[in-house]
């Protein structure tokens, strides 16, 4: 009988992680709006853009595999799973071999301009830059750490660009993007975080913070010194888009949220305490460097994620809050040989989506080891531009209407003072168009984007119908869209 109470109690707490298992949709239903009415205006101009870019690339681009998590200590897929295999026979030597990767790294070919006029040609306003990922290894010249690709021991240090970083982004401020500063605020390679007196067991602090408060404040101290490098040295930055977000502020009693993976049916941390950077006081101080900075402490809610990103979907109907699905053009975050892009028009079909309910569209795609980009990439980008050039008037600048569509083949927006609606049509109609969602009165008129001649209409029952002709077929090759106007 005496052992019922210790059954009970590990009882309750498999509940507790079970019912306190995160994932996107469960973070998507918390938010909380920054007080200050210049960061929500802001945010208002941020929702404007609609399409942005986002590039995962690193040292283990020359290994094609997955961006850092190869060298986290967990049994996971996508983790100890993603590793190069033939490396080492154990994960000490395999680590020594990945972090080795940055005395080979030397992407000859890079030239942030063309991927900036690339992006541009597309229809992208924003761009997301990996600064730093969990692997610690820094693309700008921070002087907190010679794990950066402008160290000695890297061969590109030479080259006067080496400071990819700086380069990306004067390349794109240039072309009128907004600058995003990805930015991990776990670090696997400073010893401040993965602390070499103790092995790491999985992807969190691997010793114990309320023993040795001295060394994680040094890694705070470290965190908020290379955060405040980027917004001092880099020119105007307009988001600060940080990663890893079980690194945060929690108390000592709270299960916390990130412990299980659903997927993998595994714990994500064997020793979960408080991580506290103290991100109020971070934001503070590069806020005063970068005034109206948007900051999305991704995952932790509070007044310090500024806007919500679900991760690779699409939420089934949006949220009420400003949000950006982040999603991979291929089937990777980072460079991998032969990776599978998705084809134009789903990534457009993706875009429109999206944007009907409310939300962006951040696009990623990974460069190459020499510094480029897949010509199937930049195919695709081509051929997102297209379409936008002719459709473009129904994508930026648009809110959601009071419903996002119809089905899975009908999506709407429409201006903000809603006197001009879209309607989107996933496939072109065989025969007429029949709408149920949307208003019309007797003085509206029918466009077809693309098209000069005004489209007929009549009104049958509870619907609308819509007379397309087929000779209209050819203006895109796409995504239909028709403008509603009074």
């Amino acid at each position: 009988m005496k052992d019922i109470p210790q059954i009970l109690k590990k009882a309750v707490l498999f509940l507790l992680f079970s019912l306190m298992t995160i994932n996107l949709q469960a973070q998507e239903k918390e938010y909380y709006p920054d007080p200050d009415p210049a960061i929500r205006e802001r945010l208002e101009e941020w929702k404007d853009l609609k399409f942005g870019l986002l590039m995962h690339w690193g040292t283990y681009s020359q290994w094609g595999i997955v961006e850092s998590w190869s060298i986290c200590p967990e049994d996971l897929s996508w983790a100890s799973g993603g590793r190069k295999q033939g490396v080492a026979d154990n994960y000490t030597d395999y680590v020594k071999a990945y972090e080795n990767l940055k005395n080979t790294f030397n992407p000859v070919k890079f030239n942030p301009e063309k991927w900036a006029t690339a992006a541009k040609d597309a229809g992208m306003k924003y761009m997301v830059f990996t600064t730093k990922h969990h692997d610690g290894f820094c693309m700008f010249d921070s002087k907190y750490t010679d794990y950066k690709i402008t160290d000695k021991g890297s061969p590109f240090s030479t080259n006067p660009r080496s400071n990819v970083t700086k380069e990306i982004f004067s390349a794109f401020r240039k072309e009128n993007f907004w600058i995003g500063a990805y930015f991990s605020k776990p670090d696997w390679h400073t010893d401040t975080y993965w602390w070499k007196q103790f092995p790491p067991s999985d992807r969190n602090a691997n010793y114990s913070i309320q023993k040795h408060p001295e060394q994680w404040k040094k890694f705070v101290d470290f965190t908020h010194n290379q955060i405040n490098e980027l917004a001092s040295d880099y020119g105007k930055l307009d988001i600060l888009w940080l990663d890893g977000g079980w690194v945060r502020k929690t108390s000592d009693d709270e299960v916390k949220k990130y412990l299980a993976d659903v997927s993998e049916g595994s714990r994500w941390a064997r020793n979960p305490q408080n991580q506290d950077i103290d991100m109020p006081r971070l934001v503070k101080e590069v806020r005063a460097k970068q005034p109206k900075l948007i900051v999305v402490d991704r995952a932790v809610p509070g007044e310090q994620q500024n806007y919500l990103t679900p991760e690779q979907h699409i939420p089934e109907a949006g949220l009420p809050y400003p949000w950006e699905t982040c999603m991979t053009m291929g089937n990777s975050w980072s460079y991998v040989p032969n990776d599978v892009y998705k084809p134009a028009n789903e990534l457009i079909e993706k875009l429109v989506d999206i944007v009907s309910k409310g939300g962006n569209y951040l696009l990623n795609i990974g460069p190459g080891p020499d510094g480029e980009l897949d010509p199937v990439a930049y195919q695709r980008l081509k051929e997102i531009g297209t379409w936008i050039k002719t459709n473009r008037e129904a994508i930026y600048g648009s809110r959601m209407f009071n419903v996002f569509g119809e089905g899975e083949k009908i999506r709407y927006t429409q201006t903000k003072d809603g006197d001009t609606k879209y309607i989107f049509l996933f496939d072109f109609p065989k025969e007429k168009q029949l709408l149920t969602k949307i208003p019309f009165s007797k003085n509206t008129k029918l466009q077809l984007l693309g098209s000069k001649s005004n489209l007929s209409w009549k009104q049958k029952g509870d619907a609308v119908e819509v007379n397309v002709p087929a000779s209209l077929k050819s203006v895109t090759d796409h995504v239909w869209v028709i403008k509603v106007s009074n």
